[in-house]
């Protein structure tokens, strides 16, 4: 996994961290850690993991799960390469948000990489990584990181396990 920024660590979000005064400026993603991350990780919906300061409070988070991609909706050269199951299996990137009074530190790009370094280290098959983006500064931010649109869908992209083993060898 990549070291954390000097003085910052990342651990599984617990009932502990004080989650009240994140914003990110993004409201959905700011209640989601206030209102929902809790529930859904007791219910084994979704892994959230934080970023904490040195002082404890939290300067971004993000959230996994286990999703499945329709074969055919991914675009065809990808597609041509994979079997032919109907749905293939992929990991959700649900949320990634960094506090607004941490942003432009890299820690969204930190962040990122232990999302996809965990994602790599995991036993359980995982064809790509697939994210929702919010708004279009999301979609430019993954896009710059090597994720692929959906062919029909802009907002939602990809990046190939195949192509994240890369970026850690």
């Amino acid at each position: 996994m990549a070291d954390p920024p000097a003085g910052l660590r990342v651990e599984a979000l617990g009932a502990h961290h004080d989650r009240g005064s994140f914003a990110s400026g993004v409201e959905p993603l700011d209640r989601y850690l206030r209102t929902q991350a809790g529930q859904d990780a007791r219910k084994d919906m979704a892994a959230t993991f934080v970023l904490l300061l040195e002082n404890g409070s939290l300067a971004g988070y993000y959230s996994l799960s286990s999703t499945a991609v329709k074969l055919s909706e991914l675009p065809a050269p990808t597609a041509k390469r994979l079997p032919r199951y109907p749905l293939v299996p992929a990991t959700l990137l649900g949320r990634l948000a960094v506090d607004r009074r941490q942003q432009g530190r890299g820690y969204g790009r930190f962040l990122l990489a232990d999302a996809l370094m965990r994602v790599v280290r995991s036993e359980i098959a995982s064809f790509a990584v697939v994210v929702d983006a919010k708004d279009a500064a999301a979609r430019s931010f993954y896009q710059r990181e090597g994720f692929l649109p959906f062919p029909d869908r802009p907002m939602q992209l990809f990046l190939p396990l195949a192509a994240i083993r890369k970026l850690f060898d």
